[in-house]
């Protein structure tokens, strides 16, 4: 089964949603409008169709290995890994003064959708160098940032996010690893971290790890975490590279998916001490890390639209060829493509609604996030930061939960046959479930939401977004079509059930923790459920504007076809969620933890 990029539907989204014309307006991004757009989006199909999705299924069959200190991965990732280097397309969005193309977010969304679509493991790699080229540009020093920017930028180098140790999961105020200053103004590191995507490779000279470690007499807590620059290879005056570092891989995981991307055992000062170079200031390391985390988060949200895409495809594909039954209206007399069955079709609807909602959510908030750093009117950045900070949790939770969903009906589709491994279906599935795990399961994603989203603000900018929702809902009672009533009846109760929830959140968190921490995932689908299900409600506005003057018929029609299953099939979820939100708490809480 190959991987079609969708691009059409991502410029249908990028123009009519997420507007890239406006985008194209703001300061640095003015040669980034629609035929640039298309140009890149359309290149970068190649590459991945024709290079890297063909490695996706090798990858899984021959995974990265390892042996004496050493990561072997898996054939033909070190050559795909130096064209999608040369190509530029690590650098895509990041500043020009460092060699990076300086596209906006919205463009790059779109590209790593493409790439994780067409292999998973491999896109692991530019995700954590993004991330890491993200936390040096906005606390590295300019010696850091000239010393390690472009080469990463190029793809010579790679990056890392060196977080978690075997007594500190996601509770970073356990970190121990521990930094001793020097004289010259380095650190020496000391410690065990574990978990590390691509923290030993063979596909690039040298890795650039970030590494959270205590300096030596720091406070306890988070308050006491600082960040540290810790490269494979020292790096000379001159930019060449110099000795090996005193960082090992010791082992790699064996894994339920993602088998090619190699999850690393990091020792650091078995031997003295790694070098290790500040970031920015002591006991500031969290502050810094999370705009790496940040980063990956969303990437990780667009992971889990891109496996879902790719499992959409494969079972549409084996839907249309899988003959089995006659049709239940008596249409052909004989056995047909299971394609023709109602609940097929209901499976594969469901797909392609969960898919194309999670998109257009994910790019309407790469644009906004665009606005946020680019607009010249300092109001109009702090709205867009606001909205896009909203946003992260949401397309990092729900897009990736959905991908388990959608993942799991591409394996029914396939039904006995995609419970064998050499369908492949069974491989995106495997994949997917790390996606809602890995930089803060759901639930760290959902009590964000409620409390640095929600609470915090008094449901400020939640009640902001329902108002332009309801705007969406006085656009869609004017019309006469039976598929924008069947929008605005199931997004006007979704929306007034997000509303009642985030009214418990903001009222509740403090004197009634329990009872909303116990609703904090169902509160997080949600409002993904809604706003996904608000950005199909605005494509199906331009559709039938579009169809009606006699545009890309066949593509209008099943987009309006779509939005109206995502109204009444998902979007119909959500006063259910709502209920078990507010109403719901005791039947969670009150169980005494000796029962269990």
């Amino acid at each position: 089964m190959t991987y079609r990029a969708p691009v059409k539907d991502m410029l249908f989204v990028m123009q009519e949603l997420a507007g890239l014309a406006t985008v194209a307006e703001l300061p640095g991004f003015e040669d980034a409008g629609l035929d640039t757009a298309a140009a890149v989006l359309d290149e970068c199909a190649k590459l991945n169709q024709d290079v890297i999705a063909p490695l996706n299924w090798e990858g899984d069959q021959q995974p990265s290995s390892f042996k004496d200190g050493h990561v072997t991965t898996t054939p033909g990732f070190k050559a795909a890994f130096r064209q999608f280097g040369e190509g530029g397309w690590q650098g895509l969005h990041h500043p020009a003064e460092f060699g990076g193309q300086g596209l906006p977010k919205l463009i790059h969304a779109a590209c790593i959708e493409m790439l994780n679509s067409a292999n998973l493991s491999f896109a692991l790699c530019p995700l954590l160098t993004d991330g890491a080229i993200e936390a040096l540009l906005t606390a590295g020093s300019d010696e850091l940032k000239a010393t390690y920017l472009p080469k990463m930028i190029d793809g010579s180098w790679t990056g890392t996010m060196n977080l978690t140790e075997p007594q500190a999961g996601s509770d970073l105020a356990a970190v121990r690893s521990r930094a001793e200053p020097q004289a010259d103004g380095t650190y020496r590191l000391f410690g065990t971290k574990i978990y590390i995507t691509y923290g030993e490779h063979d596909m690039a000279e040298n890795i650039v790890h970030l590494v959270l470690a205590r300096v030596t007499g720091a406070p306890e807590g988070v308050k006491g975490i600082s960040l540290f620059v810790c490269p494979k290879f020292l790096v000379n005056a001159d930019g060449s590279l110099g000795a090996r570092n005193d960082v090992q891989c010791v082992s790699i995981e064996h894994k339920l998916g993602i088998k090619a991307s190699p999850t690393a055992v990091l020792q650091y000062g078995d031997n003295g001490g790694a070098v290790g170079f500040l970031v920015g200031q002591e006991n500031r390391g969290l502050e810094y890390m999370f705009v790496m985390m940040n980063a990956a988060r969303y990437a990780v949200g667009v992971q889990g639209i891109a496996v879902a895409e790719r499992a959409y495809q494969k079972a549409v594909a084996y839907a249309r060829d899988r003959v089995q039954s006659r049709p239940v209206d008596g249409t052909l007399n004989a056995a047909a493509p299971i394609i023709h069955h109602p609940d097929v079709k209901r499976m594969l609807m469901t797909m392609r609604a969960y898919t194309e909602s999670c998109r257009a959510m994910a790019l309407v908030a790469a644009a906004a996030q665009d606005a946020a750093h680019a607009h010249p009117e300092a109001e109009v950045r702090k709205q867009n930061q606001a909205f896009y900070e909203f946003m992260v949790p949401l397309i990092k939770g729900y897009s990736t939960e959905m991908s388990l969903e959608v993942t799991s009906l591409g394996v029914q589709v396939h039904g006995g046959m995609g419970f064998i491994e050499e369908t492949g279906a069974a491989q995106y599935y495997r994949d997917a479930k790390i996606l809602t795990i890995y930089e803060g399961t759901t639930a760290i994603q959902a009590n964000d939401l409620v409390g640095r989203k929600t609470a915090r603000d008094g449901g400020a900018t939640a009640r902001a977004i329902a108002g332009q929702i309801e705007a969406t809902e006085a656009a869609l009672a004017v019309r006469g079509s039976e598929a924008s009533r069947a929008m605005l009846k199931r997004l006007s109760a979704a929306r007034l059930a997000f509303l009642d929830v985030v009214g418990f959140v903001a009222s509740q968190t403090r004197s009634s923790p329990n009872a909303v921490f116990a609703g904090s995932v169902p509160y997080l689908m949600l409002a993904g459920n809604l706003i996904a299900g608000w950005q199909m409600a605005r494509a199906l506005i331009v559709a039938e504007d579009k169809l009606a003057q006699g545009e890309e018929a066949d593509f209008m029609r099943a987009k309006i076809n779509t939005a109206r299953f995502c109204a009444d099939h998902l979007l119909s979820k959500a006063p259910g969620l709502r209920d078990s939100i507010v109403e719901g708490a005791a039947g969670t809480v009150e169980m005494a933890v000796d029962s269990f």
